[in-house]
């Protein structure tokens, strides 16, 4: 099958002109990944600016919507699932709890302790949005694309993350 230049050919045909040595097995991969990457993102905010949330308070509401019913976790936990710092964590809630999408609740357990929960109106922008940014990435990105090949490229790419330890942590 032949293919079209696109701008990551471009790019990787510069470097091997100019200098073929930067160009390793993994060069062309990286760059795609990063292009993809940087459309995905552009697709994600075009559909959150509809819900008026941010990335960051998009991934709080759905990683407290995923872990189900009564859809809460501590901070502490969330700031590690979602990789971000006890800080950023707490400046994104606060912003979520002020929009009545999030509550802070005591812990019975723990005097010390708060849970975040999802209101029943966060659990339903969490739903809205993840539809949402899910339809932008299928049509604005992987439209026209068939279905077999997005599934063999996520194969291909889980494969890689089994075969490379830095990229399991």
């Amino acid at each position: 099958m032949t293919t079209t230049p696109d701008p990551v050919d471009t790019w990787i045909d510069g470097w091997r002109t100019e200098l073929p040595e930067s160009v390793f097995a993994s060069t062309e991969l990286t760059k795609r990944i990063l292009f993809l990457s940087a459309e995905l993102e552009s697709a994600m905010r075009r559909r959150l600016a509809d819900f008026q949330l941010t990335p960051a308070e998009f991934d709080v509401l759905t990683a407290l919507r995923r872990t189900g019913d009564p859809y809460r976790m501590k901070p502490n936990r969330l700031a590690r699932a979602l990789m971000l710092s006890s800080g950023g964590t707490t400046n994104v809630t606060h912003r979520l709890v002020a929009r009545g999408l999030v509550v802070r609740e005591a812990d019975p357990e723990d005097a010390r302790s708060t849970w975040l929960r999802l209101t029943p109106e966060g659990v339903d922008t969490a739903e809205r949005a993840v539809v949402s940014v899910g339809e932008a990435t299928q049509s604005d990105l992987f439209d026209g694309a068939p279905t077999d090949l997005v599934e063999k490229t996520t194969a291909a790419l889980r494969e890689l993350f089994a075969a490379a330890p830095r990229l399991r942590r």
